[in-house]
């Protein structure tokens, strides 16, 4: 005679076990904390303070060398703007994610994750980067059609990044992130291939330090897509690291590179010096001319 309760043991030990959780109940939010927010404030204020300075500096010279200071200052003013936005909470919108998890025995869950997007970050980078991109290429000699290719790359590049920001499917962010990389890549082609064989058809100083500063700029922007790589791409970092991450890029990229060029640059024997219009305003010189001034600031 068959016992009920052993054959009742020996087919519920072949049921597996039902999850005691199941995932995707409730939805994750990715946010800063009052860390990332006063990382916020921080960077605003020394935007703000650097572009009273950058102004200063440009009212001492002569409005016909004031070029790399005018946009040197807006693009920390820009910044400014960008940062308190940010810290305000007026810049930040939301990405929804949805994470899929297949289960073997059961059928396949979801995760609903809202990150934290900072599009006046964007803003920010589609005004400042070609703003620095035209110091630069001004400081190498750079024609005309070539700083065109690379201000036009420079905003495919931030364009397709917030693209890529809000996508919410994993294979097409990807895409845009790949295509900014290849806009990416145009823009170091004209910097430092044309830019650097421009610069050197200058006097020594000016070269060294074209090589040197827009060195120093290309190694902090090539930093900037890994950290969107490990952010808003893979999210394997909190937003507040995310925030810090992108403060300490901003301020080497914006104030400090203002400060080198402007120092540097004024104190160099050969100077920027605009006539025409820039200086003059409609009139008998009616046309922008720029040159290099020989007798210095």
């Amino acid at each position: 005679m068959i016992d009920p309760i052993e054959e009742l043991k020996q087919h519920t030990s072949d049921v597996v076990p039902l999850p005691t959780a199941i995932p995707g109940n409730t939805p994750i939010y990715q946010n800063a904390t009052g860390t990332g927010n006063r990382t916020l404030w921080v960077v605003f204020v020394i935007m703000l303070i650097s572009s009273l300075a950058f102004y200063i500096m440009a009212f001492r010279v002569p409005v016909q060398k004031r070029l790399f200071h005018i946009l040197t200052a807006f693009i920390t003013t820009f910044a400014t703007l960008s940062y308190y936005a940010m810290a305000v909470g007026d810049g930040v919108g939301h990405n929804k994610i949805t994470v899929k998890h297949t289960q073997k025995h059961f059928p396949d869950t979801y995760d609903v994750i809202y990150r934290e997007v900072y599009w006046a970050r964007y803003v920010d980078w589609s005004l400042t980067t070609p703003l620095l991109l035209l110091d630069l290429c001004f400081l190498a000699g750079l024609n005309g059609a070539s700083i065109l290719v690379a201000v036009v790359a420079d905003i495919i590049m931030i364009l397709t990044g917030l693209f890529a920001a809000f996508e919410t499917r994993e294979s097409p962010k990807w895409g845009w992130y790949a295509m900014a990389c290849i806009a990416y890549l145009v823009l170091v082609y004209q910097l430092a291939i044309n830019g650097q064989r421009v610069a050197k058809q200058k006097d020594n100083k000016t070269a060294t330090f074209f090589a040197a500063i827009g060195g120093f700029t290309l190694v902090l922007w090539t930093l900037y897509p890994i950290i969107w790589g490990v952010a808003d791409g893979s999210r394997n970092i909190i937003v507040d690291h995310e925030i810090i991450a992108y403060a300490v890029l901003d301020i080497l990229a914006k104030p400090v590179f203002g400060f080198w060029l402007l120092f540097t640059h004024d104190n160099m024997a050969s100077t920027t010096s605009i006539d025409g219009f820039w200086a003059n305003g409609f009139g008998k010189e009616g046309t922008l001319r720029i040159g290099d001034d020989d007798e210095g600031a």
